[in-house]
């Protein structure tokens, strides 16, 4: 393939958004409402016409997930998706329209892009990704995460699957040139590193967004201006062994603190209560500064919504495994 499925969930991460009325995302709503629509089977070949079911898809996202006091038609990001640097959308005109599409003419209605326009298509490896069910639920996470990481429970009642849901890797096997549109085994391992680093990435950003930016361990809260963050989005049970990247599989430690779980220093018990490992510490501190043991026995910090609780059976297994009583 010319471009690897990193590339294309770093433009969905880039789209282009009108700001002047505050975030409209209406780009990545149309992706969205296309996406859905080749799950579905729908679109079968790489044509992308203006239905009214894709028109609907459109209606369905924008009603719930874009600001109410202003609302674009589906012919906005239709057009304007195809006027960008390297666009991986694309106009077909009709017979005889190719001049008005050439001649730069905002096509931004629905009658204008009916009357001049027969489809839109994609990048041909990027409508390949869309529909291998692996690569596809990447990019879905990747516009999710990027433009509406605050309207989680939303956007997973509209899609009707949880988009952030762990990727298995056990399609990753010597049969995966049937599933996947990759011709080589370097392509098949360049293609597993995309996935995981978006995974990863997905992960860890939504873990600490959960716990408002701080550690569930100490309350840390620090981050700079551009926007760097103390805080770790850490797995409870690690991923290399589980594969599990559930939200109920992961809190929010700042490093120092992240270090110390994945080493066994503290476990956390059934009461969210920490456990400080005993008689392994020796610690000494200066003035005004809290060691490390004096937080045997308190709360953890916990999201707001109780399915997104660190979940107690992956607690206990990080107590069994470290032996902390």
């Amino acid at each position: 393939m010319d471009k690897d499925l990193g590339y294309y969930a770093h433009r969905f991460r880039t789209l282009r958004v009108n700001i002047n009325r505050g975030v409209t995302p209406y780009q990545p709503l149309l992706l969205l409402s296309v996406i859905e629509l080749i799950g579905q089977n729908y679109i079968q070949e790489n044509k992308i016409y203006l239905t009214p079911e894709l028109v609907s898809l459109f209606v369905k996202y924008r009603s719930q997930l874009s600001p109410s006091h202003y609302q674009a038609d589906l012919a906005q990001p239709f057009f304007f998706l195809s006027r960008v640097k390297n666009a991986f959308w694309h106009l077909k005109a009709k017979e005889g329209k190719e001049a008005v599409l050439d001649s730069g003419t905002r096509l931004n209605s629905v009658p204008l892009l009916r009357r001049n326009i027969d489809f839109a298509f994609l990048d041909e490896d990027l409508f390949d990704y869309l529909k291998s069910p692996i690569s596809k639920n990447v990019l879905v996470s990747t516009l999710v995460e990027k433009w509406f990481a605050d309207q989680l429970k939303r956007v997973e009642k509209l899609i009707g699957v949880n988009p952030f849901d762990h990727i298995s890797y056990s399609d990753f096997d010597p049969g995966i040139e049937r599933q996947l549109p990759l011709a080589s085994e370097l392509d098949v391992n360049s293609y597993k590193n995309a996935i995981e680093a978006v995974r990863d990435t997905t992960f860890r950003k939504n873990i600490v967004r959960l716990y408002d930016s701080r550690c569930a361990f100490c309350h840390l809260r620090i981050i700079s201006l551009d926007e760097t963050n103390i805080v770790d989005g850490a797995h409870i049970k690690p991923f290399s062994k589980f594969k599990d990247d559930t939200y109920s599989n992961g809190i929010s430690l700042c490093k120092n603190h992240h270090w110390a779980f994945d080493h066994g220093w503290f476990g956390i018990d059934e009461n969210y209560r920490i456990l400080i490992r005993q008689n392994w510490l020796t610690e000494s501190a200066s003035q005004g500064t809290k060691l490390m043991r004096e937080y045997h026995g308190e709360g953890i910090i916990l999201p707001h919504e109780d399915e997104f609780l660190p979940d107690l059976g992956a607690l206990e297994w990080h107590r069994q495994h470290w032996k902390i009583a």
